[in-house]
């Protein structure tokens, strides 16, 4: 049966992300919040009261409800690619946080399985959709820096466990550093210079354990059991490259920098972990940066939800695709191969880069109220 109308979706984890989601979800037309789900069913009933949302319980809740056509996994890394078979199996299409999964095999599996099944998958971020990264690469695109040569990506913090109440599981397999900031930075390049041939990096570890600094677990040390500083040199297919810092040993803060230079200009983008920000140009004669303001929407986190769910009406192709997430995934894979090995380390998948977003593109109206092909 062919649905119409707007796109009925259900939340698996009820945690803080959760809140970002619904923020949005809830003002867009297009889609339908009908459950919140979770394996504390009090976290997800109380999260449901607070957004209004009708539905709510376990699991099951959302992956047996008749009007769910979207199950968006908030789950933590660990549980994601669990979750999505299951709501593949259920016949649901899948949006996933970040990242698609921890390993290649069990990518591929989902992959394999939402494709045999005529099931989409998205995955975050979705900041590359923002107002902001989308000015960036209609300007490069536009030819405003010549043509794209480097870039230059810095991360560099002290860490989540000042101000994360429960920070530990970022400091395990599937987060740190790389794992848990990558993906905005190497989604964002791969949109501007194509899929990532090769590899190259170091990782380190100041410190085996590290203590919360704030929450009800204030105090309590955890183990720390994944590199905390990764430098990495990426060499995309167009024989383009980049330079990437990833840390949570800095205590200058210097979060947000990405930098490309073209034969012609540099241009600083936006932070890649935000969906707004102006874009500077600087040509090779000019003292002083040139600020150009974004356009386009700036509406946060569920933007990617709610454009896969208007594709998902039209049959188009969503642009945050599985694809992409797992060649994401691929390539942070191999930026810790290296750092374990010493050497550099092909990158096998591959994901082109989409078209950018129209500039006109409004999340907030409703374009999916008449039946498709209605006038």
């Amino acid at each position: 049966m062919t649905r119409t109308g707007p796109v009925g979706v259900a939340i698996i984890g009820a945690g803080v992300i959760s809140t970002q989601y619904l923020d949005n979800l809830v003002t867009f037309p297009d889609v339908k919040v009908h459950v919140i789900a979770d394996l504390f069913e009090d976290a997800a009933a109380a999260r449901a009261t607070e957004y209004g949302i009708e539905g709510h319980g376990g699991v099951a809740a959302a992956l047996e409800h008749p009007d769910v056509e979207i199950v968006i996994n908030l789950t933590i890394p660990a549980a994601h690619v669990e979750v999505a078979l299951a709501a593949v199996r259920a016949g649901k299409h899948v949006w996933s946080e970040k990242p698609f999964s921890l390993d290649r095999e069990s990518g591929r599996t989902l992959l394999a399985e939402a494709d045999a099944a005529g099931l989409r998958l998205g995955c975050a971020p979705d900041t590359f959709l923002g107002g902001g990264l989308q000015t960036a690469r209609r300007l490069i695109e536009r030819g405003e820096i010549g043509t794209p040569l480097t870039a230059l990506t810095l991360f560099q913090v002290p860490g989540p466990e000042s101000w994360h109440p429960n920070p530990a599981f970022l400091y395990q397999a599937g987060a740190g550093p790389l794992f848990d900031m990558a993906p905005y930075y190497l989604t964002a390049l791969i949109q501007i210079f194509g899929p990532v041939r090769r590899v190259a990096a170091i990782g380190s570890r100041s410190r085996d354990t590290r203590v919360i600094g704030s929450g009800p677990k204030e105090g309590e040390s955890f183990a720390v059991t994944v590199p905390t500083h990764v430098g990495a040199l990426v060499e995309f297919e167009s024989g383009q490259s980049a330079q990437s810092i990833f840390s949570f040993e800095s205590p200058r803060k210097r979060a947000g920098f990405l930098e490309i230079t073209g034969l012609d200009a540099t241009i600083s983008l936006p932070d890649p972990n935000m969906f707004d920000g102006d874009i500077r140009l600087q040509r090779a004669d000019d003292e002083d940066w040139t600020t150009v303001p974004a356009t386009g929407s700036t509406a946060g986190r569920g933007t990617g939800v709610l454009e896969m769910a208007r594709a998902i009406r039209s049959g188009a192709p969503h642009r945050a695709q599985g694809e992409q997430a797992f060649h994401v995934l691929d390539t942070m894979i191999a930026i810790s191969e290296s750092a374990a090995t010493g050497a550099f380390v092909n990158v096998d998948s591959t994901s082109a880069p989409v078209p950018a977003l129209p500039e006109e593109w409004d999340p907030t109206e409703a374009t999916l109220l008449v039946p498709v092909n209605q006038p």
